[in-house]
């Protein structure tokens, strides 16, 4: 299986619901690192996974819209408690949305999966892994 990793950041704002958070119910601010990695079990016709310009770009974009945001205020997200492990599928979804729709070029058809990571710090960290 080949693979290749892209890597931004993302800056949020966010409470949880549940005794299980502790102090962390409290609205607290959260800044991940976020590598998304691409893969296949074949180079396409170039040798790539996927060109990595158009896959940092969606990335940006993705984790830009979630960025500088309270999202306890987003409806997308009302009542859900968006753990790192949440927002881990939240973005491996929307990638997927992209390959589906060919936002990150022809090549990228021939993924089989996506795994995104967010680095809480540098000790803690969550992955989602998900098939195309």
């Amino acid at each position: 299986m080949f693979s290749v990793t892209v890597r931004d950041h993302l800056m949020v704002a966010h409470s949880f619901h549940g005794e299980v958070f502790g102090p962390a119910q409290k609205l607290h601010g959260a800044t991940y690192l976020v590598d998304a990695t691409f893969q296949r079990p074949e180079l396409d016709g170039d040798n790539l996974v996927i060109d990595m310009g158009l896959a940092a770009e969606a990335v940006r974009e993705i984790v830009g819209g979630l960025s500088y945001r309270n999202l306890d205020d987003d409806p997308d997200f009302a009542g859900t408690n968006t753990t790192t492990e949440f927002l881990a599928k939240v973005i491996a979804d929307r990638l997927a949305v992209r390959i589906h729709d060919g936002a990150l070029g022809h090549g990228a058809r021939g993924l089989t999966g996506i795994g995104v990571r967010l680095h809480e710090s540098h000790i803690a960290w969550a992955d989602y892994h998900r098939s195309l």
